[in-house]
């Protein structure tokens, strides 16, 4: 086995509680939904990674995020490498982000650009984006190799000047990060920009986080003027019905600390098919198939005949277990051509026994639902449910009990299944 020689340190080591913080201490963006993902800042040093689909607006957030950067008095150096640099002029004068302090510049040699970074020593430097710009050589921009020397290479010079870095990273049609898996590790934080092409509303979600919580969520809206945050976002995953509609239920995730409203909507149709359709947008397949299954064997919704379409409203991904109770209301609700007479919340995570387990940060949720001005919430049984005015609060133990509390079982299987929610607590309203 060879020997590795040993070597003087560069600098003694510290005891942890000498180590000084100032100047690790995140400095705010000015965008707080951004600042809620990243946990306080861009902290001096860090590397972030910002993934997304085409045309999701990636550039326009980060365009925003280096206007209101150098606004703040900071020199900010934008190097694009996909676009012209009068095209992001373009895009800057339409989305009012042209400000003094931000320098612009088009180069696809990573020299050339940390000899931009030698010569103007910027505070903060964002680049569009690191699948292209590549490593004087034979190889193509792009390839394995040349990612993680470009990457590596900003991660250098960002530790050694203190500067915040962030990349532009594009995705593969599975929507994951393109390039090799160790580009992730390269980097501090890995955010995913995502939403629906069709719709405005964006959403920013941390998947990776050296410095704050990994699972804050932003939420954004793509307007012709650029970019805007949105503060709110209940409300904007729900849709507006004139009259009752069979087929909808909704629920409260939770997106870190944050509780979203979102509406679950779903579709039975009778198939001639000998395997009939399961078509699902915005929520996990294999979470639908599950409850589907539980619907048909614990609660007698016939369903092995008919096409089930499962989607989300505003183009939302909702990956929360406890919307589960929300997607099987919905389907036996479609299923019956039954709509309730009011609005219903549904809370739980659904076994495959039927049975209905607890979610946590059960009073947020329902505070949130409260604040909204709905009246009725099913939980699990034994949530343990804070008393909250104006809004009836229904525990249940098992997928059955919820839908005959809902008057959604079929009549042949009406009998209790157990001690709670075996009266109905709504009426219901049969479909056209």
């Amino acid at each position: 086995m060879a020997r590795v020689a040993t070597a003087a340190p560069a600098q003694a080591a510290q005891l942890i509680s000498e180590v000084p913080l100032d100047s690790a201490r995140a400095i705010p963006t000015r965008i707080p939904e951004l600042d809620r993902v990243l946990g306080a800042g861009l902290t001096p040093g860090s590397v972030v990674l910002l993934a997304g689909e085409p045309g999701v607006g990636k550039s326009t957030l980060l365009l925003e995020v280096a206007n209101r950067w150098a606004r703040a008095g900071r020199r900010t150096l934008y190097i694009t490498a996909e676009e012209s640099a009068a095209q992001v002029r373009l895009r800057a004068e339409r989305t009012s982000a042209v400000a003094d302090g931000l320098y612009l510049a088009a180069e696809n040699d990573i020299g050339t650009v940390l000899g931009h970074v030698e010569q103007l020593a910027p505070d903060l430097l964002v680049l569009d984006s690191v699948q292209t710009v590549c490593v004087p050589g034979d190889a193509a921009a792009g390839g394995v190799a040349q990612v993680k020397e470009v990457t590596a290479a900003l991660v250098r010079v960002a530790k050694l000047r203190s500067m915040p870095v962030i990349l532009v990273g594009h995705v593969t049609k599975e929507g994951t990060v393109a390039g090799p898996r160790t580009l992730e590790h390269l980097v501090d934080v890995v955010l995913s920009f995502e939403g629906d092409r069709h719709s405005g509303f964006r959403m920013l979600r941390a998947t990776k986080n050296r410095f704050g919580p990994a699972d804050e969520v932003g939420c954004f809206e793509l307007v012709e003027t650029g970019i805007r945050e949105v503060a709110d976002a209940s409300g904007l995953f729900t849709s507006q019905h004139s009259e009752p509609t069979p087929g909808t239920c909704l629920s409260i995730s939770m997106a870190g600390r944050r509780p979203l409203l979102t509406e679950v909507q779903a579709l039975v149709a009778p198939s001639a098919a000998p395997v009939p359709r399961r078509v699902t947008h915005g929520v996990e397949a294999s979470r639908v198939a599950m409850v589907l299954a539980v619907l048909q064997r614990r609660a007698g919704v016939k369903l092995h005949t008919r096409e089930v379409y499962v989607a989300t409203v505003g183009g939302v991904r909702v990956t929360d277990p406890a919307s589960d109770l929300a997607t099987a209301i919905a389907v036996a609700s479609a299923a019956l051509d039954r709509a309730f007479s009011l609005p219903v919340v549904a809370l739980g995570e659904v076994g495959l026994s039927g049975e209905l387990r607890r979610v946590p940060g059960v009073d947020r949720r329902l505070a949130e639902a409260s604040r909204l001005g709905f009246e009725v919430a099913l939980v699990p049984a034994g949530s343990g449910a804070a008393r909250i005015p104006g809004l009836r609060v229904v525990e249940v133990g098992t997928v059955a009990a919820a839908l005959q509390a809902l008057q959604l079982r079929p009549k042949e299987r009406l009998q209790p299944a157990d001690p709670y929610g075996s009266r109905p607590v709504l009426s219901v309203i049969e479909g056209g």
